[in-house]
């Protein structure tokens, strides 16, 4: 029974803390890369109620409650219990990784962590892919609505396990009765990441293909993890793209970055691109060309509609970018030492490589004539 005098009611008050309402969220992934950053995000943010970490190892943030294991392990499941929110992020887009290990990890660490969320009663799981899935086509809008058709096609790194989520996204709904699914789509993303179109600049030319039309837009891992909290505390929902505002023409991009252009038909560029990866040359598939010749700009309406607004402009993230990536020395996707770099020149180690495609394709045809 309460106290019918109001000073005792407050004195009570004062000495008893206000209990945090916000949700318990587990975040898999959690001890690198985006995950690392939106678990200490998340763990700080005074409407989070405990973050639950999940990773094959411990990562720095001691502020959360750590789970050591493989997120394919059915046992992931107990870890789950109790949680409001699973953002997933435990995913393998290494341009080292075997494609078929890859695709394995993506798609049953997915399959396997919806699964378990609705066994635990979790009632929300946020999914990241990419502003891939939408496609790079002469034809797209600028910029393209959430709602607009995935057109990707498997050839790009990467974008076949990235599609696949996006099913398993749309089915879990109607396979788990009470499950929602969020899917956050980001534009190329930048900070501490290693692609196939951040290896782009660092390129002694920056290759563009004849009657291409490219668009850039980015998006940097705080924009990116400050989007997931919104997700999270479900000021939005759906399917969402993320990025900064608007984009840079392939013009500017050059201006920026003060890298010359070196420009290619496209027959020559996607054929070079797709031998060059055959033979085991380049990392990157022939696909991964069409994300630097034709615009996959996001208008990121959703997240704007609900308060969001990105702390990073265009112009920023490349020149962090730049930074970033500065010493590096990479021709068609392929990572050369710096001796390598110098010995070829820049617009000769494009010719280098591409050369060195001939002469093993030369070797072949002769090893298989004697």
């Amino acid at each position: 029974m309460s106290s019918p005098d109001p000073q005792v009611r407050a004195a009570r008050n004062l000495s008893t803390p206000p209990a945090v309402r916000g949700p318990v969220v587990a975040v898999t992934g959690a001890a690198t890369g985006v995950g690392a950053l939106l678990t200490e995000r998340l763990a700080a943010c005074e409407e989070i109620k405990q973050v639950v970490a999940i990773d094959e190892r411990r990562g720095e943030c001691a502020d959360a409650q750590w789970h050591i294991l493989d997120v394919r392990d059915p046992a992931i499941a107990d870890k789950l219990r109790g949680a409001d929110v699973v953002v997933h992020l435990a995913l393998d887009l290494d341009l080292g990784s075997d494609a078929a290990a890859r695709t394995a990890y993506n798609v049953r660490g997915t399959q396997t962590v919806l699964t378990a969320a609705a066994a635990a009663g979790v009632h929300r799981v946020v999914l990241c892919t990419s502003a891939m899935v939408y496609g790079a086509l002469p034809d797209n809008e600028l910029p393209l609505s959430e709602d607009a058709e995935l057109r990707a096609t498997a050839e790009a790194t990467g974008v076949g396990d990235l599609l696949e989520i996006e099913r398993l996204a749309r089915r879990a709904p109607r396979a788990h009765p009470g499950l929602n699914v969020t899917v956050v789509r980001p534009a190329v993303l930048v900070g501490g990441t290693d692609t196939a179109l951040t290896r782009y600049f660092e390129s002694p030319r920056l290759l563009v293909v004849a009657g291409s039309r490219p668009a850039w837009q980015f998006c940097h891992v705080e924009d990116l993890c400050s989007a997931l909290e919104y997700a999270v505390l479900e000021k939005v929902d759906g399917e969402l793209a993320v990025g900064c505002d608007g984009w840079l023409e392939q013009e500017e991009v050059e201006e920026l970055s003060g890298i010359r252009r070196m420009e290619l038909p496209s027959a020559v560029a996607l054929g070079a691109a797709a031998r060059l990866h055959r033979i085991g040359l380049t990392p990157s598939p022939a696909g991964d060309l069409a994300y630097t010749m034709y615009p996959w700009v996001v208008s990121g309406s959703r997240l704007h509609d609900a308060g969001w607004r990105p702390g990073w402009t265009n112009e920023e993230v490349l020149a962090e970018l730049l930074e970033e990536v500065s010493g590096r020395h990479t021709v068609a996707g392929r990572r050369l030492g710096r001796k390598d770099a110098t010995a070829a020149g820049a617009a000769g180690a494009t010719v280098a490589l591409l050369g060195a495609a001939a002469v093993v394709r030369r070797a072949r045809k002769a090893r298989r004539r004697l």
